[in-house]
């Protein structure tokens, strides 16, 4: 097993056959790795912990989300998430007269199934529910989660493989899937800005800095420092994401019109590079206990980084989307009517004090509802949405 400061903490061991697991991933980054000396840019190392074929973390088939897994997410918290969400689209695809939602990286199924189902007592369903999922067992779980549905409902739901061809109307969900993009990491030397690697030549795998190999690294952290107004301290060390520009650039030439949800951890760039942040912002999960060693457990833990909403923000603008709206998360489920799907249930029943706690986890600062942010785009539609009514923070971006 690849050494870890975890090892001796208090982290559950993995299993014999995880840790082969994690041994047989670690096999095949030094394969990649040997053509290049030995060493891979960590953002080409967390792709692979996370997406290698079959060893990734998120294409292998151990559990994710929920108490047996590494971490929960909003649907699973409360199925009240994706009934303000629901409400949200439904506002969005009245204005399109009718379209298609489409989830990015949908998890569990959760929200998908309860978008539907709220959707339909709307009666405002999109004529097709489309996931785009890579990891083969998610996908596998997603349906066996749908069937639930009834088979009205069920039959609206489509599975891709990358982007639909054909232009689509509708709104777009991207629910804590950005954060799962490899990120680059920095350091701000005395005089040069150097990368993060992970040598892979020793038994161990091991973190280096050295002169960047990414060519649009140096001009990206130069032109974060021209945005602060001021350079940053020697020896802070950050992220920073290059993949969500031609994300963003992709799924806006695929949205013909509509809009796009972003909702994740994260600030906006004056905050994100505080002082304080010398270390950045990366997280990894695992067994629900968050630690920030990436090189824990290969292919058995999540890795994930905060957003810079305000560079998401410029991306989404380049990439032809206005922005809609920018808010905690607390203040966007409020504006979609949480207080109003809460009144709806019956307060005599256990499942209401099940629903109560799950609505003080979105909604309590020191839970998720301020360290979760929301950010609505719209292509080609004037629409203010309802879920930004409450209060829109796009002035901080």
């Amino acid at each position: 097993m690849p050494s870890s400061s975890l090892q001796t903490a208090d982290f559950p061991a993995p299993d014999a056959a995880a840790q082969a697991h994690s041994l047989a991933l670690v096999d095949e980054m030094r394969r990649i790795a040997a053509p290049l000396g030995g060493r891979l840019p960590f953002d080409r190392f967390m792709e692979l912990a996370l997406y290698a074929p079959g060893l990734g973390y998120y294409t292998a088939g151990a559990r994710k989300f929920g108490a047996g897994g590494d971490f929960v997410t909003a649907p699973e918290i409360s199925p009240l998430f994706g009934g303000c969400l629901a409400r949200q689209a439904a506002q969005i695809l009245d204005a399109l007269n009718g379209g298609d939602l489409l989830e990015f990286g949908a998890g569990s199924g959760a929200l998908a199934r309860d978008l539907l189902l709220e959707l339909q007592r709307l009666d405002a369903l999109p004529e097709r529910y489309l996931i785009l999922e890579l990891s083969p067992d998610l996908r596998q779980r997603q349906a066996e989660r749908l069937n639930e549905l009834p088979a009205a409902l069920r039959a609206r739901v489509q599975w891709l493989d990358a982007l639909p061809q054909t232009p689509i109307r509708g709104l777009a969900l991207a629910n804590e899937v950005l954060d799962a993009m490899p990120v680059h990491r920095f350091r701000k030397a005395a005089d040069v800005i150097e990368e993060q690697f992970v040598d892979l030549s020793a038994e161990s795998p091991a973190l280096v800095w050295a002169p960047p190999v990414s060519p649009e690294l140096e001009p990206a952290v130069t032109a974060i420092e021209a945005e602060l107004g001021a350079p940053l301290p020697v020896d802070y060390e950050s992220e920073i994401n290059l993949r969500a520009g031609p994300w963003l650039s992709a799924l806006g030439q695929t949205l013909e019109a509509g809009g796009a949800l972003l909702i994740d951890y994260g600030y906006p760039r004056q905050e994100y590079y505080l002082p304080h942040r010398r270390h950045g912002a990366l997280m990894c999960h695992y067994r629900h206990r968050a630690h920030s060693d990436p090189l824990a457990f290969p292919g058995l833990q999540d890795i994930t980084a905060h957003l810079d909403f305000s560079a998401i923000t410029a991306a989404a603008r380049e990439a032809g989307f206005d922005i809609a709206g920018y808010a905690t998360q607390s203040s966007f489920l409020m504006g979609c009517g949480l207080d109003q799907l809460l009144a709806r249930q019956d307060p005599d029943t256990p499942e209401y004090l099940e629903l109560t706690q799950g609505v003080k986890q979105l909604m309590l600062p020191g839970a998720m509802g301020e360290r979760f942010q929301a950010l609505g785009l719209n292509k080609d539609l004037d629409l203010r949405w309802s879920g930004f009514s409450v209060r829109d923070l796009q002035g901080r971006l």
